[in-house]
């Protein structure tokens, strides 16, 4: 039974981590003293909820997030550094600070660490998330214990929700363009003047979630778009052909 511990003082840990080739170590104090975090914990890097949601959504409201009173947004696993940092690094995350647990220590004194040798993963952190004041945790959402990996809780909205029920997620901007277009240079200066951020998805590469819930008003994938229609996903391309 995962036990909700509000209240408590967070595990007092010291984190293996590598900063331009260097070790480092951080400590719980470094991390939450005197500061704001929220935090969010997860069952691996590199795993599908973990690097299509969970990690972007934070991502893209941290500024809204420090904007209401949190200093910094913390992402924590059961992985080694060199897997955390190589997984910051394929996500083209900027705004968050990634920690490796790579003992399972901070987790076990959450009560957060769980077996999940039948998928082999070893010992993992179930996935929640907290809100904690100089070292304090003031709020948790755990995910409900159930088979597979639920993800109902722990999203950032949630958590943003708690903090400022009147905090307004940003509205998805994606502005497709070609280089060398002299009117795409002239609408993004126009966002750029009125400070609406907005995503540049030029023609050939590759779109991310913020891309994704802007055109079809949904955040899973895929999304089948055909003649200008939005499909759905595969089972809405399976009733489409049908």
């Amino acid at each position: 039974m995962l036990q909700n511990i509000e209240g408590q003082t967070v595990p007092s840990v010291t984190f293996k981590t590598r900063d331009n080739d260097q070790w480092l170590d951080v400590s719980s104090e470094q991390l939450f003293a005197n500061k704001t975090v929220v935090l969010f914990s997860l069952p691996g890097a590199f795993t599908p909820t973990c690097s299509s949601t969970h990690l972007p959504r934070y991502n893209e409201l941290a500024h809204v997030f420090a904007q209401n009173g949190v200093d910094e947004v913390v992402c924590m696993s059961v992985n080694d550094t060199f897997v955390m940092n190589a997984w910051l690094k394929d996500q083209a995350v900027e705004n968050i600070t990634v920690i490796p647990d790579g003992n399972g220590e901070f987790t076990q004194g959450m009560g957060m660490l769980v077996d999940k040798q039948a998928i082999g993963f070893g010992k993992r952190s179930w996935r929640y998330s907290m809100l904690v004041k100089n070292g304090v945790i003031e709020k948790m959402f755990i995910e409900p214990e159930k088979d597979g990996d639920p993800f109902e809780v722990s999203d950032a909205d949630t958590m943003l929700n708690y903090i400022n029920s009147d905090a307004k997620a940003p509205q998805d901007v994606t502005m497709f363009t070609k280089p060398g277009c002299p009117h795409c240079a002239s609408a993004k200066q126009l966002l750029a003047d009125k400070n609406i951020p907005f995503e540049e998805v030029a023609l050939g590469q590759a779109a991310t979630l913020v891309s994704l819930r802007a055109v079809s008003g949904r955040d899973t994938v895929p999304q089948i778009f055909m003649a200008g229609k939005h499909i759905g996903g595969a089972d809405d391309l399976r009733a489409y052909f049908s």
